[in-house]
């Protein structure tokens, strides 16, 4: 049998021989499973306020209006005022719906946005009592102010339609807490999904949130998906959401991050907050992200990324293959394989199509396209706007007063620093 929380709430509550206790005023669960189970009633008293949970298995049925208890359960009492009532003395795995749950806002983990609990949807099976789904439709609303039979016979009779119930899986459910005693609130099935969630529908999860619940759902996230919202949200949400983390955590993110994207991060910070952070880097990164910082806003170097893909003058196809087969770098970096001499003077330039074409021993160096167009570090990036509009290409190198490679702008960045509207 289904049945709605609403519907439930307000119920009498009567013993085996048909005498009031009280009226039901919440339903307390326990986590851990996909769909949680009701493990005690909280009951208002008849009289006065005292407020009781009774366990589950003390109720022996849900009829019509009423709940009636099994003979004896009347006695069975779990608990009273005040701890009772105060949801933070739950034990760290069991909520209590009403308190915690309705008119929330919680993490819509298969949509990948915020919803607001409007009602709850329950199963009772085999004695047992499940929270199944969310219902966030105007229909909840209805419900629970008891309008809902009256506006059917209403849009029935204009529409022949009737508003209908926006249900939601729980498992997809991720419950949202800033209470310090609920730092576990959640549910390990939607714990995983929030971390597979693409980075830029996070970002925007997180910018609905107020301060307090984007620090917890920030939190909650691993290492990775941190460094990677963080390349997406605005940059007053980054900040906030950076300075929200311990200082070991917050470099350990910062190390994940593209160059680019966490020098920019650091370049928002106070000058002690980006040091302490920095501080904490590995030595490759710091030194990264130390002469990033040194470029002047505006610059081709102020947005460019160490990230890209380059080889040698004397390697062959083969080497360049196994060079770009292992390397990590994002997609949008290694478009191009740039070739550097020696004195990582850059000299010329293949696309991984070239290498595909060619024997796996022939020199790069004989197939190269030797006609570079490049900038220097301290160019304005209007430069770089004109380049990408006129010859298309999906980066551009970079190269200090001698020519030597120093990085590349890749297409999306170069268009966000004319457009930081894009980027939003």
């Amino acid at each position: 049998m289904f049945v709605f929380f609403s519907d439930i709430l307000n119920r009498r509550v009567i013993d085996s021989e048909g005498k009031i206790i009280g009226k039901v005023v919440d339903l307390r669960v326990k986590l851990g499973e996909i769909f949680p189970a009701v493990v005690s009633v909280r009951v208002r008293q008849k009289r006065g306020e005292k407020v009781v949970f009774f366990p589950w298995q003390a109720v022996e049925s849900i009829n019509g209006r009423v709940i009636s208890l099994k003979p004896g359960a009347e006695n069975q009492t779990m608990g009273k005022t005040p701890d009772s009532t105060d949801p933070s003395k739950t034990k760290g795995e069991e909520i209590l719906l009403k308190d915690e749950i309705l008119d929330k806002q919680v993490v819509d983990t298969y949509g990948a946005k915020i919803e607001r609990v409007n009602d709850l949807h329950l199963l009772l099976a085999e004695g047992q009592l499940r929270v199944v789904h969310v219902d966030f439709g105007i229909r909840g609303i209805f419900r629970r102010m008891g309008w809902v039979h009256y506006v059917d016979v209403l849009t029935n009779w204009l529409f022949a339609y009737q508003v209908p119930n926006k249900l939601l899986s729980w498992k997809f459910i991720q419950p949202l807490s800033h209470d310090p005693y609920k730092q576990a609130l959640k549910l390990n099935v939607t714990h995983r999904t929030l971390s597979d969630i693409h980075p830029s529908d996070l970002a925007d999860i997180l910018e609905e949130l107020d301060r307090h619940r984007r620090s917890y759902v920030f939190g909650a996230l691993d290492v990775e998906a941190q460094a990677n919202t963080l390349e997406e949200v605005d940059d007053q949400t980054r900040v906030s959401l950076i300075e929200s983390l311990s200082k070991e955590r917050a470099s350990d993110v910062i190390e994940e991050m593209e160059p680019d994207e966490a020098a920019d991060l650091l370049s928002d910070l106070s000058e002690e907050k980006k040091r302490g952070l920095i501080e904490g880097l590995e030595e490759e990164k710091r030194e990264e992200l130390e002469e990033l910082l040194t470029f002047e806003e505006g610059t081709t170097g102020s947005i460019m990324t160490p990230n890209y893909i380059s080889c040698l003058l004397t390697d062959n196809v083969d080497k360049a293959m196994e060079t770009f087969k292992h390397s990590d770098k994002p997609l949008d970096s290694i478009a191009y394989v740039y070739i550097v001499d020696d004195k990582e003077k850059l000299v010329g330039v293949v696309t991984l199509r070239d290498l595909i074409l060619h024997s796996p021993d022939t020199q790069i160096s004989s197939f190269m396209n030797k006609n570079i167009i490049q900038l220097k570090v301290d160019e304005s990036v209007k430069e770089a706007a004109e380049i990408f509009k006129k010859y298309k290409f999906l980066a551009i190198p970079i190269v200090d007063e001698k020519e030597r490679m120093k990085g590349i702008i890749t297409l999306s960045d170069g268009v966000e620093s004319i457009f930081p509207e894009f980027g939003e």
